[in-house]
């Protein structure tokens, strides 16, 4: 075996001169022969040229450059209007119009006018070139009576450009015969531009500029949405596909994807294939127009592949084993074996029919046996080259698939060029290397029409539909995006239904009850002892034994035992549940060793309650609870909280200057230290005392209507409290995800989303949990995470929807963060008011999972309470355990103070 994996084979004995069997030629041509550890490896390299080609510090020096095209999307068939294409690659130019329609049925019609551009335009000034372009489009739309319409146009400009924007393209440099002056370091959309603005008697907008490659990969793309790659084989190779934004370190931005033209024919150019590369490509190369160049191109490509036959047939014929040593001046002539030729030599029926008659055209007089071996030429040339390009066409699906996170890649290659819709076997032959490579993926190959018509006209009807679908999006979002005003709006009323709920006349019908909590003082560090602490807020409940120390010990020990309810007694009388609870805490005492041991005890009970006195509360529709002695041991019952006071003063134990307690989690609530002269509730006008707000009723007297959108309509509706806690709904974590659905389901009936189609799971109140929206936000993944959580859902989604859903719920939280800091900017400003105060330095304690676990919220509502009061600096300090060891704290704060009052 030779090192190609290639058996080397002997010539039989009696063979005549003039005459080499196949299998010699395999032999003399076994260098060309690839196996597949061989491609395995080319196609390993070419991954990594890709690699180079995309990041910033190795793009100058890769030969494979990864250009990218500003394409950020692919067709998803709702593509509708009427579109102008322009393409411009040669001696003659094209202008079509292309419309596309979307009414249940995909149909694109279109009509094409060609013009030829004179000799002395190609190398005469670049304004008389696109003067030209311009009259000739101005002729077109006068044909067709569209002169007076402003249509949008798609430029497919087929030279070597450097791309800055969709459409915005620098002419890096003419080839194929133009050398037009002043062109080259220019942008060809501003020059087209000036030349129809010069004019004057119509008006196109032109959108977007693309090579054909692109072209291929987008018009393929209409009929199959799953088409993320372009491909071209003809005279020369290229192809493009969907990178994403995070790979793409030349372009700003991390989300979504982009196209990336390849530039492939490059490949090799820094050596990487030199040991692949045969005398004969050594040989095309040195006799090309620019050598050392597009190396991967003349290995493969329409442009030389018939070339390397020539010069087979030419080293073989002068060794004496081909045509009896004969040659001819047609033979010896570069370009006289032309790439056509190999294509109706391979058909199977009359293929050595037609290398008869090639070759005799080229002068020899070929024998049957001097036809056979030039058929196996032709058939070895091409079988490398197919070969080749799946080689490197694998090394892309298997980065797409590496990209997606797949196990199993589904994809569609759109394809062009003479090399693979003429040759006979050219197609099949790339497919099952493609397929041997990757054996994971699924790969269909469509076949492209007009790739450089049709295709800019795609680009252009995406582009205008991504436009649009963002428009239509930005307009609905709009209502949800709150101005600086309207903050100021909502911090002014706020401090207007604080008032309100403080006041003795207007308690009553105040939205914002201001609930005296009879807690007086927050810790100052000097508290001490242990404390039991009872924390009742669902199905289960939590007895903890506090140990606060104070001095060199400083700090707070904490012991716990869970215990549930059982549904019976959640469901019986208000007797049987603390019934229940007292043997609990008699069972928890016990197993702490504690029976016996007087101790006093603080009660965090998180449900809405009136309170009385420090010690006794009234559940809101519930009969009034004071906590009775407890008859089998001694415990003194000091304090009754509810979780956001104990949020307070968990965190004052760590800093003095707490004086505010938030929660953002399931529900959402905030306290805060209120001067006795203001709380009108409770006789004294001397010291402080903690305000419960239950601020999530803020707006149920309608003072929030005007903020209020359809979503929180339509939420508000369907919840189990109609018409309550309107405030809560906008802001806290068991509503943000049934808003976010609300939209989605919104957007998706207008076509904006999902294609159009709703799943069942997405119709479902609830099933868009709020935790979703930290994990969509928090996604560092391409978006993966969002596509997963789609897919849990019952959606499939393309890249565009995943960046769609994550704006959306972007937008949500962020008003939710900013409501939540308008609230929080009343309270902080309220406080400096009531002290007198230019400058306030105040702390607020936080707790819940909304502002502890969302990426952004705590940022933003930061931002806003520093917007909305700008002489309060504003600590947030995060709260652990706040209903258990605020409770305990509470407690030891209410017993220093009784101790100094009893001194």
């Amino acid at each position: 075996m030779c090192h190609r994996g290639c058996a080397r084979v002997s010539i039989p004995p009696g063979d005549f001169p003039g005459f080499v069997p196949t299998f010699q030629i395999d032999k003399y041509l076994y260098d060309m022969r690839l196996s597949e550890e061989t491609l395995q490896e080319v196609s390993q390299r070419f991954g990594k040229e890709m690699e180079k080609g995309l990041g910033a510090d190795t793009n100058p020096t890769a030969s494979v450059k990864m250009l990218p095209t500003f394409v950020r999307s692919t067709p998803d068939g709702t593509e509708d209007g009427d579109f102008l294409a322009l393409d411009l690659g040669g001696t003659n130019f094209r202008v079509l119009r292309v419309k596309v329609s979307d009414n249940g049925l995909q149909k694109v019609e279109m009509e094409n006018q060609i013009y030829a551009i004179p000799e002395e335009l190609m190398r005469g000034s670049g304004v008389q070139l696109f003067d030209h372009i311009a009259e000739c489009l101005a002729n077109f739309l006068d044909k067709l009576n569209i002169k007076d319409k402003k249509l949008p146009l798609g430029f497919t400009f087929s030279f070597p450009c450097h791309q800055t924007k969709l459409d915005e393209s620098i002419l890096v440099t003419w080839t194929k015969g133009f050398k037009c002056s002043s062109v080259e370091g220019k942008d060809v959309v501003s020059m087209l531009r000036k030349s129809i603005k010069k004019r004057g008697d119509f008006d196109i907008d032109i959108v977007a500029v693309v090579n054909d490659t692109v072209g291929t990969m987008m018009t393929c793309g209409y009929d199959d949405h799953n088409c993320e790659v372009g491909l071209i084989v003809g005279t020369g190779t290229n192809a493009c596909y969907m990178e994403e934004m995070r790979h793409i370190d030349l372009v700003e931005g991390d989300e979504g994807r982009m196209c990336i033209n390849m530039e492939w024919g490059a490949f090799g150019d820094d050596g990487v294939l030199k040991d692949i590369r045969t005398e004969f490509d050594h040989e095309i190369d040195m006799g090309s127009l620019n050598p050392g160049k597009q190396l991967f191109e003349k290995m493969i490509s329409g442009m030389y592949m018939g070339e390397l036959v020539r010069l087979i047939l030419v080293k073989m014929a002068k060794e004496g084993l081909l045509f009896g040593g004969r040659l001819t001046p047609d033979l010896l002539t570069t370009g006289h074996f032309e790439t056509r030729y190999i294509s109706a030599i391979e058909k199977e029926k009359e293929g050595l029919q037609k290398a008869h008659e090639i070759l005799t055209k080229l002068g020899l007089e070929p024998s049957h046996e001097d036809c056979v071996a030039t058929l196996r030429i032709c058939q070895i040339v091409s079988t490398r080259s197919a070969n080749l390009c799946g080689a490197t066409l694998a090394a892309v699906l298997r980065r797409i698939k590496d990209n997606k996170g797949v196990e199993r890649l589904r994809s569609t290659v759109g394809v062009d060029g003479s090399v693979y819709k003429k040759h006979p076997h050219f197609a099949r032959r790339l497919h099952k290397t493609v397929r041997k490579l990757l054996p994971d993926c699924e790969i269909r190959f469509v076949r492209s029409e007009d790739g450089s018509g049709k295709g800019a006209a795609m680009v252009t009807a995406v582009a205008y539909r991504l436009a649009a679908q963002h428009k239509a999006r930005q307009k609905i979002l709009e209502a949800l995006k709150l101005s600086h005003e309207q903050l100021l709006e909502v911090k002014q009323r706020m401090r207007i239904e604080m008032e309100k709920g403080l006041g003795k006349e207007t308690h009553a019908e105040a939205a914002v009850k201001m609930l005296p909590t009879y807690v007086c003082s927050t810790p100052d560090g000097t508290e001490k002892g242990d404390f039991l602490a009872l924390d009742l807020g669902g199905t289960n409940f939590r007895v903890l034994l506090v140990r606060v120390r104070n001095g060199m010990r400083r700090g707070v020990e904490m012991h716990n035992k869970i215990y549930s309810i059982p549904v019976e007694i959640m469901q019986g009388t208000g007797e049987e549940l603390f019934d229940h609870i007292v043997h609990c805490i008699s069972d928890f005492l016990e197993y702490m060793g504690m029976k016996g041991v007087s101790l006093p005890l603080g009660f965090t009970f998180s449900f809405p309650c009136q309170q009385t006195s420090l010690d006794e509360l009234h559940p809101l529709g519930i009969t009034p609870f004071i906590p009775t002695p407890l008859q089998e041991f001694d415990l003194d019952v000091v304090a009754v909280v509810n979780d956001t006071v104990g949020t307070m003063m968990t965190c004052g134990y760590e800093d003095p200057y707490c004086e505010v307690g938030l929660i953002v989690g399931t529900g959402s609530n905030a306290c805060y230290m209120e001067e006795m002269r203001n709380v009108e509730l409770v006789e004294g006008e001397e010291g402080r005392m903690c305000i419960n707000m239950e601020w999530g009723a803020f707006g149920d007297n309608g003072c929030l209507d005007d903020i209020r959108t359809e979503f929180d309509l339509a939420v508000d509706e369907l919840s189990l409290n109609p018409g309550k806690q309107r405030f809560e709904k906008m802001i806290s974590g068991m509503y943000l995800g049934e808003i976010v659905r609300n939209i989605l389901i919104d957007f998706t009936k207008r076509g904006l989303l999902f294609r159009g189609r709703i799943s069942e799971r997405l119709k479902t109140r609830g099933i868009f949990e709020t935790k979703f929206l930290s994990q969509i936000e928090s996604d560092c993944l391409a978006l993966l995470q969002v596509r997963s959580i789609l897919q849990h859902l019952g959606l499939e989604s393309t890249c565009d929807d995943s960046i769609i859903v994550k704006e959306v719920c972007a937008v949500v939280a962020r008003r939710a963060a900013q409501l939540c800091g308008a609230g929080m900017a009343a309270v902080v400003d309220k406080i400096r008011e009531n002290r007198g105060l230019d400058f306030l330095k105040v702390t607020v304690g936080v707790d819940g999972t909304l502002y502890k676990l969302h990426p952004h919220f705590s940022t933003v509502m930061h931002e806003t309470v520093k917007q909305l009061s700008p002489k309060c600096e504003v600590t947030f300090l995060q709260s652990e355990d706040g209903s258990g060891k605020g409770a305990a704290l509470i407690t030891a704060v209410a017993c220093r103070i009784r101790e100094a009052g009893q001194r």
